[in-house]
């Protein structure tokens, strides 16, 4: 007699990445270019990076899925059961920081290894996780 609704799927789209991308460039970049963030990740051990990682993904999850409260994971379109919207929000985060640190030459401005490079995107990707979670929930 009553039929059970079924729920409707959040498509992604191309302006949500958009969003997403104008938040995580927004705040990754001033860090980037930061001298103190880049003499802080020479002294972070690899465990601390990892940590930081684990951060960025609970900051991410946690900023869509349970700060909003009109946004259900089960909604969203998925990827191997993970939601588009997540996939994509780590991507961002993440390929914001490094693009910033190629586009600027940080490594050779701040005579850096790769290692602290990549010790630089796991810091600098707390701050640009925010943004990007942020513009999405808000736009």
């Amino acid at each position: 007699m009553f039929k059970k609704e079924k729920p409707r799927i959040r498509v992604f789209s191309l302006a949500d990445l958009a969003q997403q991308l104008v938040g995580g460039f927004l705040l990754s970049g001033p860090f980037v270019v930061t001298e103190e963030v880049w003499a802080l990740a020479n002294n972070l051990h690899w465990y601390q990076s990892l940590l930081a990682t684990l951060i960025v993904f609970s900051i991410g999850y946690g900023a869509l899925y349970e700060a909003d409260v009109d946004r259900e994971q089960k909604d969203e379109a998925e990827w191997m059961g993970i939601p588009l919207r997540f996939l994509s929000l780590i991507f961002v985060s993440y390929a914001s920081v490094t693009l910033l640190i190629l586009i600027f030459g940080a490594t050779v401005t701040f005579g850096a290894t790769l290692f602290t490079a990549v010790k630089v995107v796991s810091i600098v990707s707390l701050f640009s996780v925010i943004g990007a979670a942020t513009a999405d929930s808000l736009f």
